[in-house]
Order: C-alpha cells, then structure tokens, then sequence
C-alpha cells in the first residue's frame, strides 16, 4: 500500500515528520537532516521550504495554535448567548492548554520558549485571539448581555483575570496542580468575569 504521508503536499508532510519527531525526542534532538531522510528528500530540499530548524519547529507549533484559534472561532460563531460563548470560549482555551501540556510536553515546551521570547507566532496568535474575544464582548454588549463601561478596559480583565489558566508559562507553573481544583478556580474566575460585564463594574 502506498504510504499516505507520500500523498500529502511536501510542507504539510514535513511538518507531520517534525511534529512526530518533537513529540518524540524534544526540540533539541531534532535535525533537519533527520526530517529530511525520514521524507525521503535531502536537507537542502528542506530549506525550500523552512529557513532552519527554529523556523520548522516554529512551523509545528504555530499549525497547534491555528488548531486552538479554529476551536475558539467554532464558539465565538455558534448561535449561543454571549455570556454562554464566553464562558465556553474561556473553558475551551483552558482545557487546550492543559491538554497540550499531558499531551505533548515537548511541543509545549516549544510554545512556553516561544511566548517567552514574544515570537512572531505568539504576536499573530494574540492578535487572533483578541479578535475572537471583542466579537463576543461586541455581541455582549449589542445584546445587553454586558454593559461594561470601557471596552478596552473589559477586554483587559478578561484576559487578565483568567491569564492563570490561558498562559502557557503559567500552566506549566501549574503542572502538578489536581485538575479539579484547577477547574473549580476557573470557573469561580468566569462567574467573577461575567458579573462584572453584566453589571458594568469594568
């Protein structure tokens, strides 16, 4: 049988050896010669499509982050109540984090190196999320589900007052933490977010 990943475009079939190699053996035991003989190609042909092994790595990274911000858009467009979307959205971005982080330690790892150096992926990853975000603060407020008193200011406390859960150097801190109490603060933070919008005390 011929092998599927040979079937797949050259970029997208090396990001799945790269993805399966991070997982694997972790950022610093990866070569792009590896990848390069596990796709049958050389290394040079590799560079065609990815600078260095940072920019490849940044690559497997950044395709987990559009995965995330697809997962949010779904509720931010559903039909739902804002403050029904909201409190699912911030759940969702939640429980993503702390799935990555049981999932694929060595991915995270990535994501955590990379918010902390404020790489290109992180900057078009917040400004995406923001966007996601303002249109259910957006809907809120056209609906007279939120009537905060500065929009900006709303935004701000959402992400800062759940920034424990949704911050990958700040989840990782949180590693060993039983997820019950993890959830159990969670949503104490959202009925605090809610309220405020609702009540317009932000």
């Amino acid at each position: 049988m011929k092998n599927v990943r040979h079937t797949m475009p050259v970029e997208t079939r090396l990001l799945a050896i790269a993805a399966d190699e991070l997982r694997r053996h972790g950022p610093r035991h990866i070569t792009v010669v590896g990848i390069a003989d596990a796709a049958g190609m050389t290394h040079a042909n590799v560079y065609r499509y990815f600078a260095n092994k940072a920019a490849l790595v940044d690559a497997v990274a950044g395709q987990w982050l559009r995965r995330m911000e697809a997962t949010i858009a779904d509720i931010a467009d559903s039909p739902d109540p804002a403050d029904d979307k909201l409190e699912r959205l911030i759940q969702a971005w939640a429980r993503i984090h702390r799935d990555l982080l049981k999932d694929d330690r060595n991915l995270f790892d990535v994501y955590c190196s990379a918010t902390e150096t404020s790489r290109p992926l992180i900057r078009k990853h917040r400004s995406r999320m923001r966007v996601l975000i303002d249109r259910v603060l957006d809907e809120g407020i056209a609906t007279a589900k939120f009537d905060p008193r500065d929009r900006e200011k709303a935004h701000a406390f959402v992400t800062d007052s759940v920034y424990r859960f949704i911050n990958p150097l700040t989840v990782r801190l949180d590693a060993d933490v039983p997820q019950d109490i993890l959830d159990q603060r969670l949503a104490t933070m959202i009925r605090v977010v809610l309220r405020a919008l609702a009540n317009g005390s932000v």
